[in-house]
């Protein structure tokens, strides 16, 4: 086996993207936006204080078998060994790391700032 380049590759079913040049770039937006939800998808989800324990650990357990389920649906679909499928999956997870760190750092220098400003009105 061997990396390749091209529309005929088998992607996670039998006969998709069945030598298609229209499915085979679905299958790539497909893997691409697949890529891209595992890492919007939060590691650990925040529950909110004082929520039921049980319905609690209920929503982080759906949300960690979408997760995985997601996970294994690329790593199948980059075992095709087609280089298309491979760079989809690679910049879907580039691209949801990218924005879910960008968000993390927008809200901690917002609260920063806002700590600043309160500290500046106190004086």
């Amino acid at each position: 086996m061997s990396l390749y380049w091209g529309k005929d590759a088998i992607v996670l079913f039998p006969e998709w993207p069945n030598q298609s040049v229209s499915m085979y770039f679905l299958a790539i937006l497909f893997v691409f936006f697949l890529g891209m939800v595992i890492e919007l998808l939060p590691n650990q989800p925040t529950i909110k204080q004082g929520t039921n324990h049980i319905k609690g650990g209920l929503i982080q357990a759906i949300i960690y078998f979408f997760r995985i389920i997601f996970h294994y649906f690329v790593m199948l679909a980059v075992m095709s060994f087609n280089i298309g499928i491979f760079i989809a999956a690679v910049a879907g997870h580039t691209l949801g790391f990218f924005l879910v760190k960008s968000r993390a750092i927008y809200v901690a220098n917002k609260k920063q700032n806002l700590e600043s400003s309160v500290a500046i009105d106190e004086i």
